[in-house]
């Protein structure tokens, strides 16, 4: 070896990345060296030769690009650089129809990339705290998932963009207030939505314990990478936690648990090969194996698994060969354009770096929503004047009174009305309320207002306790609690106004 090759740290140059802006002109008031970890200048290196970088700025690059070619690897490519360009799929039809389709094509798993430097692209960790603009979503009766589709299909969609949603129907049948725009309609379609993909051509097996199905005309339309982007899109903008995936779908997107085989309990039940793997799994004798191998030998040939055994103990072997060929091998493109979808805003790669936290967000049912968690959730604001703080302070004990009741049935109303009632949520989303609801008071005319000073103490009293009522302010996450005389007065205002409200919202069909 050459001397220069013992010294320690020979090739430490290999280990690191390139970072410089080559632009012509570099803005960056730090100098071209200089790269940010995020923002305007962030060093972005050519995608196809990697030794050439730009600031976002220098460039005129979008903010969240990830995506560049530097000029030589453009000339070299006849100025496509193919690796990097974000062509526009042509017009679909709907993705959940049944009529025939023309063939699937061999680029499709290159029509649509999550990291685009379109408006498909966001960088990894991007949320929805700063969208720039908003997009409308109509959705017709509660058809969600066709709503959802035609939003992530649009050639402009922005994934930033805050969601806007009204629902009507054909038959111009007038659905609530709360339904045609604001965040109950917002939570509603995303509640919706993420019933509907379950139920969808894409998912197999058993309620809340759903795999990926292998469906040809799922691949033909791309719809796994649409569903993918959907249940990103709701995550991040407030919809519930998804809960129905299997525990095997969760390993083999995000290899949580690491490094431990998929066995045939990770397969969807009953589906039909399940029951061939299961037959050969349960062999007791090496006659009873090779017979279930021969009626089976299709499969076999399929999964490139038919092969001689000379002995009972190769058939553990020959199961997870069977089981792995089932849940990735075959389902390679699936869970490949799954993932890419997943990866809009930065979902997948942050379930990446926390997979057991998000564990519990794919795989397992929602929580039940308590009084201590819904109290704890919003945020007091108290008056200062010290006659308004004596009339409030009893009521926030009324208030967290009225919770314990909710959450054990001595109530009309439950916490899911009275969260739904204040933020416009049914359920606590999965990424929090971004601004914490608060609640403030309804405070009663004084008595020196005109007309008041005549009626006696317990008149007014009477008119107070029943004149009140709770309102909301869910754009705000805003609550208002009426200052009552009792306990009782505050729990039938309460009850009376939120289950006019809560009665008021369809029924889901």
């Amino acid at each position: 070896d050459a001397s220069w090759e013992l010294e320690a740290n020979a090739y430490s140059e290999l280990l690191e990345v390139y970072n410089h802006c080559d632009a012509v002109a570099c803005l960056c008031s730090d100098g071209p060296t200089h790269s940010a970890k995020t923002g305007w200048f962030e060093v972005i290196r050519c995608r196809l030769c990697g030794s050439r970088g730009t600031h976002r700025k220098c460039s005129g690059l979008k903010l969240h690009t990830r995506d560049w070619a530097c000029s030589d690897c453009t000339q070299a490519t006849d100025g496509k650089a193919s690796l990097v360009a974000s062509p526009q799929s042509a017009p679909r039809k709907s993705l959940l129809s049944k009529r025939h389709l023309s063939p699937i094509h061999s680029s499709i798993s290159c029509r649509r990339y999550p990291s685009q430097p379109g408006p498909r692209g966001a960088p990894a960790g991007a949320g929805p705290s700063a969208p720039s603009t908003h997009v409308q979503v109509e959705v017709t009766g509660y058809q969600a998932l066709f709503a959802g589709l035609d939003l992530v299909q649009r050639p402009d969609f922005d994934p930033t963009c805050t969601l806007s949603v009204s629902f009507h129907d054909e038959k111009q049948t007038a659905f609530p207030s709360s339904l045609r725009d604001g965040p109950t309609a917002r939570q509603h379609f995303l509640k919706l939505l993420v019933q509907q993909i379950q139920d969808s051509a894409v998912f197999e097996g058993p309620d809340g314990s759903k795999n990926l199905a292998l469906d040809y005309q799922a691949l033909r339309e791309d719809l796994y990478f649409d569903v993918g982007c959907l249940l990103a899109l709701s995550l991040l903008h407030g919809g519930p936690p998804v809960s129905f995936f299997s525990c095997g779908l969760f390993q083999c997107l995000f290899n949580y648990p690491p490094n431990r085989p998929l066995t045939v309990a990770h397969m969807t039940p009953d589906a039909h090969f399940t029951r061939q793997v299961s037959r050969i799994q349960e062999a007791e004798s090496l006659d009873s194996l090779k017979e279930a191998m021969t009626s089976s030998w299709e499969f076999l040939e399929m999964a490139g698994c038919n092969r001689a055994v000379r002995s009972l103990e190769e058939r553990e072997v020959l199961v997870e060969d069977l089981v792995s060929f089932s849940l990735i091998t075959r389902m390679q493109l699936p869970l490949q354009r799954f993932r890419e979808g997943l990866q809009t805003l930065g979902v997948f790669d942050q379930v990446q770096l926390f997979p057991s936290v998000f564990y519990g967000v794919f795989c397992e049912a929602a929580g039940r929503l308590t009084a201590q968690t819904l109290g704890q959730l919003f945020i007091i604001n108290l008056s200062e004047e010290e006659e308004k703080l004596d009339k409030e302070t009893p009521v926030v004990t009324f208030w967290r009174h009225l919770l314990l009741e909710c959450e054990v049935g001595r109530s009309s109303i439950s916490l899911q009305d009275l969260l739904l009632f204040a933020t416009g949520a049914e359920e606590l989303p999965v990424t929090g309320l971004l601004h914490p609801p608060s609640i403030s008071f309804l405070h009663p005319f004084s008595s020196s207002s005109p007309g008041v000073e005549e009626m006696g103490r317990s008149g007014e009293e009477e008119w107070r306790d029943g004149g009140l009522f709770p309102q909301s302010e869910p754009s705000s996450k805003h609550l208002l609690l009426p200052i009552t005389s009792s306990y009782q007065s505050f729990k039938s205002c309460m009850e009376q106004a939120i289950s006019h409200h809560v009665h008021l919202l369809p029924k889901e069909r």
